[in-house]
Order: C-alpha cells, then structure tokens, then sequence
C-alpha cells in the first residue's frame, strides 16, 4: 500500500524517490499524484514527505489537485539555462534536474527512478546529471522488486472498490457482446453477419467492444483478446480482424480495461463456442473448468502463488497435458502461468510462476488472477477461464464480479 513507501524507501536505503512521465497511463506517477492531465512531469519524494511535482505551467493547477506541493518548470528559465548548456537540451535537463533535486534539499544520497518516458531522452538527461551531480546516485531495480511495484502490491478498501467497479463495467460489456453475438443472422455456411448481409468479424467485434467501453467510461489502452478457431488456440493472439464470426468455433475473449485516464484495470476471460460446440471442443472445455474449480477451492490466505502454478500442472498432466512442470516452453497444452498481480497494471506481483519467489504470496490486500488454460492451435482449439479475485483483511477469498461460465451460447434466431 501507499502508506508502505517510507518503510520501503529506508529498507532500500534510498534518500528519495524520483517518478518520471505523464500522470496518464504511467503507474508509478498515477500511483502518488492520482492522475490528471500532467505530461512531462518530475515527482521527487523523500522519506516522510509526501514529494513535489514539477510540471508545466499550463498544468499547475491540475497538478494542485494531487494534494502536493507544485513547482511549475517556469521557474527554471529555460532559454538562459539552455544557453548555459551551450545549446545542448539533454544537458540543460541535467541541469534543471539538479537545482529540482536542491529545491528539495537533496544534494547527495541514493535516488530510486519510475516513470514512464521516452528512454532515449531520459538516458541522454541522465548521463549529463551523472557528471553534473555525482554525489546523486541515481539507480534502477528489477521490475519484481521495483519498490512502487512492491508498494502496489497489496490495495486498500478504495483501491478495491475501483477494481470491482471496473469488474462491472467489463462483465457488462461481455454481457452486450454476448446478447449480440447471439441474435445475429446466421448465413447457410454458419458464419454471422451484419445488418447489411456482410460476415461479421473480429474487427467488428473489438469496434463495439471499445465503443461500449468507452461509453462506461473506461479505456482500453491494451486492447483486448478475441480469437477465434486456429487464434484461440495461441494464448496471447488478439485475433485476426479479418476472420468471421462462425458457429462452433471457440472463441477465447480475454478483455482487460482499466479506468479512464490509466487508472485500475480488471482482467476477465471466458471461452465460447456459438451455437453448438464439437465433442472434442466440450471435453476440453470441461477439464479447464474443473481444474479451475479444483483450484478456487484450494485458495487459501498467505499461501506462496506459484503452489496454485504448480496444483494446475499437475492436474493437467494427470489429464495428459503437457505442462511447464515438464517441458520447459510447451507450444501446447498448458503454457503459462496460473495468474498475476493486477492493479494499474494489467500485470504485477504477485507473481505465480514456477520460480517465483516465496514472498509472492496471497496476501490480505492482494488482488490477483486466476486463469488456468489448454491449447492446441493445429486443432483450432484453446480454452481459458479467469477471474480476478481479492483477499479481503479478513483473509477471505472474494471474486469481484460474477458472470456466467456458459461455453456453449445458443443463438436466438437462425
């Protein structure tokens, strides 16, 4: 939680913190400001306090309204200090950066950087401020253990409730897919069509998906999954625009928004077969749906995530799939992991692979995913199943958003 940074920060031994970018889909900065309409902003933070944004002027009161104190970059002329740099603009941002770092009276100490930005400038800033301001060590972390990600690992109640407002808004938007998908006319080849007779496809179908998104006020930076036949046998194709719509078919709809601006995401997938499903298609389908509920019905507070990876492949491999627990890139069968983290990022700790580490537990606080899947592409099949669950204070195990697990939807009108 946000409340853990200080705590973070001295375990880390850093001095201060320093997030680059927009307040608009870049975690780190949304995570201390809120959002808003701030681009090219710098927050530096130190321990105890809770940090300054340096932001454009245009911008100072969108950025007062993250409750920080807001020093707007006019304030450093940037002509004259560009004349000082001779010319050079990656210098002159060295130098800005410098007199930030002594306006919040940090002239040495250790700084760990976030952000989102264009890395080129970002490198190019900071190789000039290494030779500016050596007694400032400006450093990076691995993702896993990136102190915000640590941080944004566990939510508090109004975290939660966002992602859970968010779960209603994409069930809802699965529900609009459905109900069209299902009264649509069918032609005599089986494939669905348009009100003009024309085959509906899978451009089709992501295009009011992300108008109805859009019209609930979420964005859909990511876009989504849905893939149909060969597709939904590859876990992350998103799908062939061009491909129709057909009976019989499965379709793997994974949709992943997130609030307006790059705010909480959710993470939702279910598996659909128009009309009527092959036998080979079914038996499929029932056994990642039994192993999904084998695993929901093993989830238990504080419990490593990777020992859920583990539960799946040996239930799949009991079942005659192969898994990561013996081959160790499988292009079919059960080829990922069992779940993630989620929050603003659509992926982040905890992690479930099997070499994950054991502090990646379900924690209270945790919101994660579960989404165990089978594919075989060369038989134009593949199904997943996942939800995205939180663990409560009380160490209860709660789903978010409910939605039917229907795998055959039946059409409304031939």
């Amino acid at each position: 939680m946000k409340s853990d940074l200080d705590i973070l920060m001295q375990q880390y031994a850093l001095d201060a913190i320093l997030v680059l970018g927009s307040a608009t889909h870049n975690p780190p900065m949304y995570y201390l400001t809120g959002g808003g309409h701030i681009s090219n902003a710098f927050l530096i933070k130190k321990p105890g306090e809770t940090g300054v944004i340096f932001c454009n002027d245009m911008e100072r009161e969108e950025a007062a309204r993250s409750g920080l104190e807001v020093i707007p970059l006019g304030k450093y002329p940037w002509q004259e200090m560009l004349q000082q740099a001779g010319g050079d603009s990656a210098r002159m941002a060295a130098m800005r950066l410098k007199q930030m770092f002594a306006d919040c009276g940090l002239t040495r100490g250790k700084v760990g950087l976030y952000g989102h930005t264009d890395v080129s400038s970002t490198l190019a800033m900071l190789t000039h401020f290494r030779q500016l301001a050596p007694e400032i060590e400006i450093i990076g972390e691995p993702r896993d253990r990136s102190l915000v990600m640590l941080a944004m690992e566990t939510k508090d109640e109004d975290e939660v409730a966002r992602i859970r407002q968010m779960g209603r808004i994409t069930t809802e938007v699965v529900r609009r897919v459905a109900d069209d998908l299902t009264t649509r006319p069918i032609r005599d080849d089986q494939v669905l069509v348009k009100e003009d007779g024309t085959p509906l496809t899978v451009a089709d179908v992501k295009s009011r998906i992300k108008l109805w998104l859009a019209e609930l006020g979420a964005d859909n930076p990511e876009g989504c999954i849905f893939a149909i036949g060969r597709d939904a046998g590859i876990p992350h194709s998103a799908g062939t625009p061009t491909d129709w719509i057909r009976l019989g078919q499965t379709i793997v709809f994974d949709i992943y928004p997130c609030e307006a601006g790059g705010g909480y995401y959710y993470d939702f997938t279910r598996t659909w077969s128009l009309g009527y499903a092959s036998p080979q298609a079914q038996a499929l389908y029932d056994q990642v749906k039994s192993v999904y509920e084998r695993v929901i019905a093993s989830l238990r507070v504080n419990t490593p995530f990777k020992e859920y990876q583990r539960l799946v492949c040996e239930e799949f491999e009991k079942m005659g799939h192969p898994t990561l627990l013996t081959v160790s890139a499988p292009l079919e069968g059960y080829v990922h992991s069992v779940g993630h983290g989620l929050g603003l990022n659509v992926h982040e700790r905890p992690w479930s692979g099997l070499t994950a580490e054991e502090e990646n537990r379900l924690r209270p606080g945790v919101v994660f995913t579960i989404e165990p899947g089978l594919y075989y592409p060369d038989q134009g099949l593949g199904v997943r199943i996942e939800d995205t669950y939180w663990v409560r204070p009380d160490g209860v195990i709660e789903k978010l958003a409910d939605y039917p697990y229907d795998f055959v939807l039946q059409m409304k009108q031939s």
